[in-house]
């Protein structure tokens, strides 16, 4: 997973990206708030970061603050990594959208059972918003085939939304994913019957 690490000293961006990376994550590091920003607000951004509380420009607690504002489909999972070990500190980083906080110094046990954590919400939110997106395609699919649909009356064809005419397995098939076969009847077999029977010679 790809994580960001925010932090303005050098020395802790290197120890945490060698931790993550030991652990098989693809690490983007950051040495100030505003970048840490720039790079969660940009396209495909990190889907977990850890944010040193106090940092040049923009502080972690404020990066959280804007990337709840900005909102998305599976939000960033947030950690913050601060020095501050007060119940007041840590219900300020909760309520500015923090989901887990880590404090320093940190065992590096700690910090990848915390990452696991976030790994797993993120998955789940993930498979969330996957499920929704199905639930609103099928949704849709319903919806078209809802209301008049044209038909001929002479050869069955059905109108579509570009006014083209269609079979009506094929206008059905594009908008619900059914498949049809194909079968006869017992009325049209015993009209087929009956036809078969005048054609025969007398």
């Amino acid at each position: 997973m790809r994580i960001l690490i925010a932090d303005d000293d050098l020395l802790t961006r290197r120890i945490l990206e060698k931790i993550l990376a030991k652990s098989g994550h693809e690490v983007v590091a950051a040495a100030s708030g505003s970048e840490a920003w720039q790079i969660l607000s940009g396209q495909d951004p990190p889907a977990l970061a850890i944010l040193d509380w106090m940092m040049p420009q923009m502080t972690g607690v404020e990066v959280c603050r804007k990337v709840r504002e900005a909102g998305g489909s599976v939000p960033t999972y947030l950690v913050v990594l601060t020095s501050r070990g007060q119940t007041d500190d840590l219900v300020t980083a909760f309520e500015a959208g923090a989901d887990d906080y880590i404090t320093k110094p940190f065992e590096a046990e700690e910090l990848r059972a915390r990452v696991s954590v976030g790994v797993r919400m993120i998955t789940l939110q993930q498979q969330l918003a996957d499920r929704i997106l199905a639930l609103e395609e099928s949704l849709a699919h319903v919806q078209q085939l809802q209301g008049l649909i044209p038909i001929c009356a002479w050869c069955r064809q059905v109108r579509s939304d570009g006014n083209f005419w269609e079979k009506v397995e094929s206008y059905l098939g594009k908008r619900s994913g059914l498949q049809f076969t194909h079968a006869i009847c017992p009325t049209c077999k015993a009209k087929q019957i009956e036809g078969l029977k005048h054609l025969r010679p007398a």
